[in-house]
C-alpha cells in the first residue's frame, strides 16, 4: 500500500471493526497513532505490513484489536 495515500487524522480499525485510534502521520514504514482515542491510551506505532486496505477515509487492519496491539511499538 501507498502511504501517502493515508490522510492524517483517518480512523485505524482492526479486522474485527473494534477502533485502534486515529493517524496522527506517517514515519517510515510505520503509523504513529495519536494519544487521544487511542486504545491504549497512548502514542504508539502500527507497522504499515498490518494494513490491509484503506476503506471510505478509514484504515482497515489485518489483525483484530486485542492482537494489534500487542504488536504495537511505543514511541521511541
Amino acid at each position: 500500500m501507498d502511504l501517502s495515500q493515508i490522510p492524517q487524522h483517518a480512523p485505524v480499525i482492526g479486522a474485527d471493526g473494534v477502533p485502534i485510534g486515529v493517524v496522527d502521520r506517517i514515519d517510515g514504514r510505520r503509523l504513529k497513532i495519536t494519544r487521544k482515542g487511542a486504545l491504549t491510551g497512548k502514542k504508539h506505532y502500527v507497522d504499515a505490513g498490518l494494513i490491509a486496505d484503506l476503506e471510505d477515509g478509514a484504515v482497515r487492519l489485518s489483525a483484530n484489536a486485542d492482537v494489534v496491539v500487542l504488536f504495537e511499538d511505543e514511541e521511541d
